[in-house]
């Protein structure tokens, strides 16, 4: 069925037709333009008013709905934020939003329920982004049996913001779910009507290959279509630059670039793995990046986003390029030509500019395995602790043998028009006793080593500052000392509190 008329454009097009499972019907939907946003097509199209807007760029969560993709025997639930998320990407996918999870005799959901009995919405607003993320934590967590914890939930609901500041009940209500009377979904019935719908590949306006031959044949056939994987950026070209695509090439369904492989020296990331599970792999082979993994950004948004399209995109506030450069990351860029691979520093030659061509595509990312001389650190300064964009984020990774620098390894995001490495800094490091006296040292060059513009978010002496400040708080902590930042805090549980 046709929602919306057609948009005159310079270019005709073909436009797939949109597959997806809602309360346990598959609905169809044609002649929905590439760049439309799954918030759009529920609010407008489909008269689903229940999801909010908020922000209109993924901040504040008001929009989340949760997305269900088959994964071996179940089902994967994924809290999103659909104010950024294009409308085609949900092909072949479950979805719920905020009217679909009470019970069909009109019995709230526990994740509704928990939210009336702790008096956890204030002007409501918010309200159903809260009530689709604490439903996205049911799934994953009490319906597998786990436990809510304090810090769990205030972890996966940093993407969704009460400006009435009721966090408190919120919190509340997210621990009592696991109380109230259990509501499990049929994911036997779900995995039939997902499979009924099993996306093919339709070309068109809005492309979605399946695998990484047909990906390449379709970047080198049109070098200009907008590549997206999560959306997380491009997302925002629509919604706040009013930007319309001719064509999409959407990375995140070929199966080659949605893994993760485990070499002895090395984990490679296929393009179209998202931030969650890129960093949970990262974390597991470092643990020390999991509260910097947590403040990357709101679940919703890791949820969506790639470390691939992170990359890509290129940013000099994107946090995670610091960190691969220090760890010393490679890239590998494919195309129908065959496939090249360098430094992660060596792919950006200015702001959101690199050395692509216009038949490439950027389809792993190589990151070295942790080694027992390392010791590795990543900073993210921001004005809001979570779910923010950093002001400077600085990854400090020292070899320190019989306490001497023995390897410098240093990337710094912030200060310059593109994630940078901070070469002068690591001579000044390398080759030196770890004293006090070489971190001196340092910090005066690493203050002189880029000059970083004002902003909204810093001004450039401020982050100069905090360069050399963050290579001391290094030092501090290579020295012992403990409780110098926010991290050190942890959320107590209501009942330890008490």
């Amino acid at each position: 069925m046709t929602f919306r008329p057609e948009v005159q454009k310079p270019v005709a097009t073909i436009r797939k037709t949109i597959n997806f499972v809602r309360r346990g019907e598959v609905v169809s939907l044609s002649n929905v333009p590439p760049e439309r946003t799954l918030l759009e097509v529920l609010r407008e199209d489909l008269g689903c008013t229940g999801t909010k807007e908020g922000c209109g760029e993924g901040d504040c969560g008001a929009c989340t709905v949760v997305l269900g993709e088959a994964e071996g025997s179940g089902v994967r639930y994924r809290a999103i934020n659909s104010c950024i998320r294009l409308a085609h990407s949900i092909d072949g996918m479950a979805l719920w939003t905020v009217e679909d999870i009470a019970a069909a005799d009109g019995a709230l959901h526990p994740a509704q329920e928990a939210m009336v009995q702790a008096h956890g919405s204030q002007c409501g607003f918010c309200t159903p982004g809260f009530v689709m993320s604490l439903f996205g934590m049911y799934q994953n967590h009490v319906c597998k049996g786990g436990q809510i914890t304090r810090g769990l939930a205030q972890e996966e609901l940093s993407g969704n913001l009460c400006r009435c500041t009721g966090y408190r009940p919120i919190l509340d209500a997210a621990q009592a779910m696991e109380k109230l009377p259990a509501a499990k979904l049929d994911e036997t019935t779900l995995l039939k009507a997902l499979k009924q719908i099993a996306p093919t590949r339709q070309s068109g306006s809005y492309d979605s290959p399946r695998t990484l031959k047909a990906l390449l044949e379709a970047r080198a056939t049109h070098p200009d279509a907008q590549i997206v994987a999560g959306c997380t950026d491009v997302g925002l070209w629509v919604t706040k630059m009013h930007m319309q695509f001719e064509r999409v090439l959407d990375v995140t369904q070929v199966a080659e670039l949605r893994r993760i492989e485990h070499y002895p020296h090395h984990i490679a990331i296929g393009a179209a793995v998202s931030l969650t599970d890129a960093f949970a792999a990262l974390v597991a082979n470092r643990p020390q990046l999991k509260t910097f993994a947590n403040r990357f950004a709101g679940l919703p948004v890791r949820n969506s986003g790639t470390l691939g399209g992170n990359v890509a995109n290129g940013s000099p506030i994107g946090d995670s390029m610091p960190l691969l450069i220090a760890l010393g990351a490679d890239v590998v860029l494919m195309s129908v030509r065959g496939h090249r691979e360098l430094p992660l520093e060596k792919l950006y030659t200015g702001y959101r500019k690199n050395v692509m061509a216009p038949d490439e595509v950027l389809a792993w990312i190589k990151v070295p395995k942790a080694v027992p001389a390392e010791n590795l650190k990543v900073y993210k300064i921001s004005k809001r602790y979570d779910d923010d964009i950093s002001a400077v984020c600085l990854a400090i990774n020292l070899h320190i043998d019989n306490d001497v620098v023995s390897h410098a390894s240093i990337g710094a995001g912030g200060v310059a028009a593109t994630p940078v490495r901070a070469v002068k800094t690591e001579a000044a490091l390398t080759g030196q006793p770890w004293t006090q006296a070489t971190v001196q040292q340092a910090m005066t060059v690493l203050r002189a080593e880029f000059t970083p513009i004002s902003d909204m978010r810093a001004s450039g002496a401020y982050r100069m500052q905090v360069l050399g400040n963050l290579l001391q708080r290094y030092w501090l902590e290579s020295q012992g000392a403990q409780q110098i930042n926010l991290e050190s805090f942890r959320l107590a549980d209501e009942k330890e509190a008490a």
